[in-house]
């Protein structure tokens, strides 16, 4: 079966934009949803930047040796 144009390019899509990140499904307490929604709108960046700068954040304090920024370590 020959495959449409448009999966084609979809395709090509998802594969570009997995190359790139991974997306993920997590879940929140409310109130801590809330706060993260309340950081996004007082910095005026998306609910998913503050989440990205938190965990890369973490990761930083818990292994200073690793770059999360580069992927690197130093």
């Amino acid at each position: 079966m020959k495959a449409k144009t448009g999966d084609r390019n979809r395709n090509r899509k998802l594969k570009t934009q997995s190359a790139a990140q991974v997306r993920a499904t997590i879940s929140f307490p409310p109130d801590v949803y809330e706060t993260l929604e309340i950081i996004a709108k007082e910095k005026k960046v998306s609910l998913a930047w503050v989440v990205r700068e938190a965990a890369e954040k973490y990761i930083g304090d818990k292994w200073p040796l690793f770059n999360p920024k580069t992927g690197d370590q130093q």
